[in-house]
């Protein structure tokens, strides 16, 4: 995989994001200060409100110096037309918003639109997702419409991603995935405004706030410019 992946907590493209967001910008290879940066907005994950989700960060990314626009992938169908999502392509970074984690794994797991994101990752894609679109990513999610956990995207191998990790009280946290979540995997709890960026064996610290691993009864804590431990 010779992209990048970036987690992040939530609270997408509000200020405070730009420093995370740039250096989002630059994994791809350029600098937006000087380069143009393709960068693409998916809302599917927003189902009570895409439109503005995929302007507001088609505002934000532009203002940062990228070249920003939006794809309307909110259905199933839109994810298995190549006709409908052949731009992501062009895209050097494609940016999933929050919103619902379900809605967004349904649409896209399994899909033409997933197996041609995984294509482009190979290729040096930055593929960015916050909140909801950070959820999928691992390779289970806690699942809030039915309970319990499921089995989410995988790019993450061996991985769950806890966003809007800055309310919750790590002791506590660390107790209640003993007691109900699945074992064996690395969690990491992401504040909003922060992100975890890199790949798999090589993730930093973005952001402002923490982000927090959590390993079997232990947990760890990492600022913004820290490296994550290889292989957690």
């Amino acid at each position: 995989m010779s992209g990048q992946i970036a987690l992040v907590g939530g609270d997408e493209f509000r200020p405070g994001c730009e420093d995370m967001d740039r250096e989002i910008m630059r994994a791809s290879g350029k600098d937006p200060a000087t380069d143009r940066v393709s960068v693409m907005v998916v809302p599917t994950a927003a189902v009570t409100g895409p439109g503005k989700a995929a302007n507001d960060g088609a505002t934000h990314f532009g203002a940062l110096g990228g070249d920003s626009s939006q794809l309307m992938v909110l259905e199933r169908s839109q994810a298995e037309d190549p006709g409908f999502f052949g731009p992501a392509n062009l895209a050097d970074v494609i940016y999933f918003t929050g919103g619902s984690p379900d809605h967004l794994l349904e649409a896209v797991k399994g899909s033409k639109f997933l197996a041609a994101l995984l294509a482009s990752l190979e290729e040096g894609l930055i593929l960015a997702g916050s909140s909801a679109g950070a959820m999928v990513m691992g390779s289970m999610m806690r699942r809030p419409s039915a309970g319990g956990w499921v089995e989410a995207l995988g790019l993450v191998s061996d991985v769950a991603v806890l966003p809007h990790h800055e309310r919750r009280d790590q002791a506590e946290t660390a107790k209640e995935l003993q007691q109900s979540a699945p074992s064996g995997l690395t969690y990491l709890g992401i504040d909003a405004r922060t992100g975890c960026l890199g790949t798999p064996d090589n993730w930093r610290v973005v952001g402002h706030g923490r982000v927090t691993v959590y390993q079997g009864t232990e947990w760890q804590v990492f600022n913004a410019g820290d490296t994550l431990p290889a292989g957690f």
